[in-house]
Formats: structure tokens, C-alpha cells, sequence
């Protein structure tokens, strides 16, 4: 096959972005000082100044809470092996029809971007295509990552390069979160026995990270994009089950983006409902959001408010689905149909 890269030694470069998570307990601290040092995270009138220590604070007093949390879920985040596994079958299926190389960028640990454009560098990966690993764009996730991207890449660099800002509204995306779905309305099916056989009185609740109220307010698309998620997501399942939206992992002072999930749980408890299927709407792999928020701390308060069954979907990690949806939007992006499946 004729690689349209391979004339001049040429390889795509594609670059995932993705928040990164601590790869042990130690590195709790470290992590949360990245992120709460982050000037796209904390700004405010002479912020420059102020950083540096308030970052120090906040980030030593957050460790000793989240420890037990990371304890709980084998001591470290899985994020980083996660998102490495779907570069690597990013890359494998762009292969076949292109020369490419997938490389990961972490926000707030390693890999961190420095190390991704060092690699950039090394292996002379042009054009370059910026994908992001957040569906629905946000200042504070994609902005953030673009943010420090710019920051350390060389200008002559900058040249050559195509960003993906969002991809909510992508078809193959939304049948790997479909698929997911089907997958948890099965496990409720089957755990209740003959007695569901059409899983429609299971309340689906749709969580997605919380943000500043002020980011929303400052013209930020992220709530509208994620409610324009779960708009098509229920289209495209055609359930006829009641379902909700919430929002969880606030991680600051101020007004945060609400109903969060515990008043959302609580709500749909006072309907009546028995059964619950959380769906993490704004995350696409597994990592302590997922893992312990919705599936330890989500399940324990729904014990608590008398619901039979609480069931939460997996990551999208490397569902097949979703990672044709990556491939697609990067050949998309380099004007390149994709090899015959």
C-alpha cells in the first residue's frame, strides 16, 4: 500500500491529551500541586504571586484525603495505562493506512507534555493532529492541555498542526457509549433474573466532571455540550427509561455546575426508583472518578437510600467503537478515508 507519508521519511504525529492521574501514592501530592498550580485551574487578581503556595496548601491538605481513595483502588490511578493501551490501538489501526506514531501527553503527570514534544522532536513527527481526550470542550481540560502544548512547543513546530477541539457529537463515540450502556442494562438484567426482562424501570444517570459556575458563565460550551451528549446518547439508544443528568468531582471553593451526584441519587430515590445505572458521560477511561466516586462512594449512598440495584458503566477505554471514532476523526483531520474495514 502507498503510504502518503512515506515519501519524504514523514510520519503523522497524533498527540492524546488527557488529564493524567498519580502512578502510586507518593505521587499524590506532587499531581495535585500540577493541577492546582495550573493558571487555567486558579486565577484571580495577583494570582501569579499567590500560586506557588496556595498550591503547596491545598495540595498537602487534599492528599491525606484522597490517599485512602487511591488505597482503595490499588494505590495509584489506572489512567496512564489506560490511555497508553488506546494509543497504542489508535496507532495500530491508523497503520493501516497511514505512517503514524500516537504519543501521550498528561497534564499533571507523567507522561507529561514536556515529554511528549520531546518525542515529537526526536522522531520528526509531521504534520501533527492534537486530539484531545475530553469529548466535550472545556477551557479547563482541553484549553488547559492546548494551553501548555503551546507553551513548550518550538515555534517551528506550530506550523503543521491540526487540533480536534471536541468530539461529543460524533457518531462512532456515541455508539461506544450506547454499547456501554446496553452492556449495563444487561448486567441488571441478568442480576435480577427472569423477573426484568425488559430493563426499563432502571433510572440511567448521566455524571459528568463538575466546572466553576464562573467558567460557564465566561461563555464556556461544556455544559451545553454535555447535555447535547446525553440528548443524542438517549436518541440513539431509543430507551424509553426515565434518566437524569449530574455532575461530580468538585474540586474548589465557589459555585460548581450542579445537581452533583449524591443530590441526583437522592432525587431519584424520592421517585421511587429501585434500580440505577450511572453512566460516566464526560470520561472515557477509568481512573479514581470512576472507580471510587461512582462505584464505591455512588454504591454506598444508594444502599443507604434503599435502591435494589446500582450498577455503573465501564470507561470507554479501548472499546473497538471508540477507538474507530478516534481513528476516524484524525483521518478526517489529515483528509485521508479510512482503510476498507
Amino acid at each position: 500500500m502507498h503510504h502518503p507519508y512515506s515519501d519524504n521519511a514523514e510520519r503523522l504525529g497524533v498527540v492524546l491529551f488527557q488529564l493524567g492521574g498519580p502512578d502510586s501514592l507518593e505521587a499524590i501530592e506532587p499531581f495535585l500541586f500540577n493541577l492546582f498550580s495550573d493558571p487555567d485551574i486558579i486565577d484571580f487578581p495577583f494570582a501569579r504571586l499567590a500560586r506557588e503556595p496556595l498550591a503547596r496548601l491545598i495540595s498537602s491538605k487534599r492528599a491525606k484525603k484522597v490517599q485512602k481513595h487511591y488505597a482503595e483502588i490499588g494505590g495509584k490511578s489506572p489512567i496512564r495505562e489506560l490511555t497508553e493501551r488506546q494509543a497504542r490501538a489508535l496507532e495500530q489501526e491508523l497503520c493501516k493506512t497511514l505512517e503514524a506514531r500516537v504519543v501521550v501527553a498528561m497534564r499533571y503527570w507523567h507522561p507529561l507534555t514536556e515529554e511528549a514534544v520531546r518525542l515529537v522532536q526526536e522522531e520528526r513527527l509531521r504534520p501533527l493532529v492534537l486530539l484531545p481526550l475530553y469529548p466535550q470542550y472545556s477551557l479547563v481540560t482541553t484549553g488547559s492541555s492546548l494551553n501548555e502544548w503551546r507553551r513548550r512547543l518550538p515555534p517551528d513546530l506550530a506550523k503543521d498542526q491540526k487540533v480536534i477541539r471536541e468530539f461529543y457529537d460524533h457518531p462512532l463515540y456515541l455508539d461506544a457509549v450506547v454499547e456501554k450502556i446496553q452492556e449495563g442494562l444487561e448486567k441488571l438484567r441478568r442480576a435480577n433474573g427472569s423477573a426484568l426482562h425488559t430493563p426499563e424501570d432502571v433510572h440511567l444517570l448521566f455524571s459528568a466532571h463538575s466546572v466553576p459556575v464562573s467558567v460557564i458563565q465566561g461563555g464556556d460550551p461544556y455544559q451545553t455540550q454535555i447535555e447535547g451528549t446525553v440528548k443524542l446518547v438517549m436518541e440513539r439508544g431509543r430507551w424509553k427509561n426515565p434518566h437524569s443528568l449530574c455532575y461530580q468531582s468538585r474540586s474548589g471553593p465557589g459555585r460548581w455546575v450542579r445537581p452533583f451526584m449524591a443530590e441526583a441519587l437522592e432525587e431519584v430515590a424520592a421517585r421511587g426508583a429501585e434500580r440505577v445505572l450511572v453512566i460516566p458521560i464526560s470520561f472515557v477511561s477509568d481512573h479514581v472518578e470512576t472507580l471510587h466516586e461512582i462505584a464505591i462512594e455512588g454504591r454506598e449512598l444508594a444502599e443507604r437510600l434503599g435502591f435494589h440495584r446500582f450498577e455503573s458503566t465501564s470507561g470507554l477505554n479501548e472499546s473497538p467503537k471508540f477507538i474507530a471514532a478516534l481513528v476516524d476523526l484524525v483521518l478526517k483531520q489529515v483528509g485521508v478515508a479510512a482503510a476498507a474495514r
